[in-house]
C-alpha cells in the first residue's frame, strides 16, 4: 500500500528514521552517556521551539509546493549544518579574530575555550536575534486587518496604532537604543549595530516578500500569473524562514553549552530536534492546525515577543534557559486551551466556518 506523504506517519517519517539513525551511531561511538545528553538536547529543542515551528508554518502555507518541499530538503540541511554548526563557529572566527579552520580545531580540541568564545560573541547574536524577533511581534501585534483578537482590550488599540506604517521598526529602535543604554555595557557599540542589522535584515527581507505579492496580485488580476513570479516569491519567504530558524537557534546553541561542551553531541541533538521541529511545520501546514485552534498563531507570535524580550534582557543579565522555554510552552499552551475553549462554546460558527473551507 502506497504511504500518503500527508499522513502523520508519512510527514514523520524522515524525522523517526533520521533520529533512530543518529541515536544508534551517538550510542555505539559515544557510549550511554553521550546518547543520553543526545536525547536531552533533541527533547529541549523541539519543546522550547514549538511557537517556531507555528510561526513557519504560517509563510509555509502560502508558499508553491516546490519551496515546501525545499523546506524540509534543503532547509534541513541548512538548519542542521548551517544554523547549529557553521554559523556559531563562523561567529567565533568573526569576533575572535580567528580563521574557521582554528575555530574548528578549537571547538574539538577545546571545547571549554570555544565555548568561551561563543559566549563572549552572545550580546551581538542575542541583539540582532532579539531585535530581528521583536520585529516579528510588532508587525504581528500592530497588524490593523487582523479580524481575530485573542485578548480584545489590548490588541484592538494597538491594531489602531498599526495604521501607522512605520511604527514597528520606530518601536524596535526605541528598544534598541534602551537595551543599548542600560544594558549594552562595554559592548554597546557592538550591540546596537547588530540590533540595527536586524532591523535591516528583516524590513529588507519584507519588503522584498511584498514586492513579489503585488506584483502576484497584479498578474493573478490578468490571469498572467507565471512559473517564474511564483518562484522567486517563494524564495524571499525560503530566505526569511531560514533566517527566522537562526534567530531562534542562536540562543539554543550557547545555552546547549550548560549540558555539554562538546561541539559534535551538541549539532546532533539540536540538529536531530529542528528535523523534528521541521516535520511539525509541516504538520501544522497540511492539517489546518491555525483554523482549527484560531488563537494558535497568537500564542506563538506572544511567545516570540518573550522570547525576544528575554534575549534582549540577556546582554545585560543572565537569564536562565529554564525560564526561556517554560514561559513559551506556557503561552503555546494557554492558547491551545483558549482555542478549545472556543470551539467548545461556538460548535455552530465554528462547525459553520470549517464547512464553507
Amino acid at each position: 500500500m502506497r504511504r500518503n506523504k500527508d499522513s502523520i506517519v508519512g510527514i514523520y517519517a524522515f524525522s523517526f528514521l533520521l533520529s533512530a539513525a543518529v541515536f544508534l551511531a551517538v550510542g555505539l561511538i559515544g557510549g550511554p552517556a553521550a546518547l543520553l545528553t543526545v536525547l536531552v538536547l533533541t527533547a529541549l529543542e523541539i519543546t522550547f521551539s514549538f511557537d517556531n515551528a507555528v510561526v513557519n508554518a504560517k509563510v509555509l502555507a502560502g508558499m508553491p509546493e516546490f519551496w515546501q518541499r525545499m523546506f524540509m530538503t534543503v532547509g534541513i540541511v541548512i538548519a542542521v549544518f548551517g544554523m547549529r554548526l557553521v554559523l556559531p563557529i563562523l561567529l567565533v572566527s568573526l569576533t575572535a579574530g580567528l580563521s574557521m579552520g582554528d575555530v574548528v580545531r578549537l571547538a574539538l580540541e577545546r571545547p571549554g575555550d570555544y565555548a568561551h568564545y561563543l559566549e563572549q560573541a552572545h550580546p551581538i547574536i542575542a541583539s540582532f536575534g532579539g531585535i530581528f524577533l521583536l520585529m516579528i511581534f510588532f508587525e504581528f501585534i500592530l497588524d490593523y486587518g487582523r479580524k481575530i483578537h485573542w485578548f480584545r482590550a489590548l490588541e484592538r488599540p494597538l491594531t489602531k496604532i498599526g495604521r501607522l506604517r512605520q511604527i514597528s521598526p520606530l518601536l524596535s529602535l526605541i528598544a534598541l537604543v534602551g537595551v543599548t543604554q542600560f544594558l549594552g555595557g562595554e559592548h554597546k557599540f557592538t550591540v546596537l549595530i547588530a540590533g540595527v542589522l536586524g532591523i535591516i535584515t528583516y524590513l529588507a527581507i519584507r519588503s522584498i516578500a511584498e514586492i513579489f505579492e503585488l506584483k502576484q496580485e497584479k498578474a493573478l488580476r490578468r490571469n498572467l500569473l507565471d512559473r517564474r513570479t511564483l518562484m522567486r516569491a517563494g524564495f524571499v519567504n525560503f530566505l526569511y524562514l531560514e533566517l527566522l530558524d537562526a534567530s531562534f537557534s542562536f540562543d539554543g546553541v550557547i545555552g546547549a553549552f550548560a549540558i555539554t561542551n562538546m561541539v559534535l553531541l551538541i549539532a546532533a541533538g539540536l540538529g536531530v530536534g529542528a528535523v523534528w521541529v521541521r516535520s511539525m511545520t509541516i504538520h501544522i501546514v497540511k492539517h489546518n492546525t491555525l483554523t482549527k485552534y484560531r488563537y494558535l498563531d497568537h500564542g506563538a507570535h506572544y511567545a516570540i515577543g518573550a522570547l525576544a524580550v528575554m534575549l534582549l534582557v540577556g546582554i545585560g543579565y543572565e537569564v536562565p534557559e529554564a525560564v526561556t522555554g517554560s514561559v513559551g510552552i506556557l503561552i503555546i499552551g494557554f492558547a491551545l486551551f483558549s482555542s478549545w475553549r472556543y470551539n467548545v462554546t461556538h460548535k455552530p460558527e465554528v462547525a459553520e466556518a470549517h464547512h464553507r473551507r
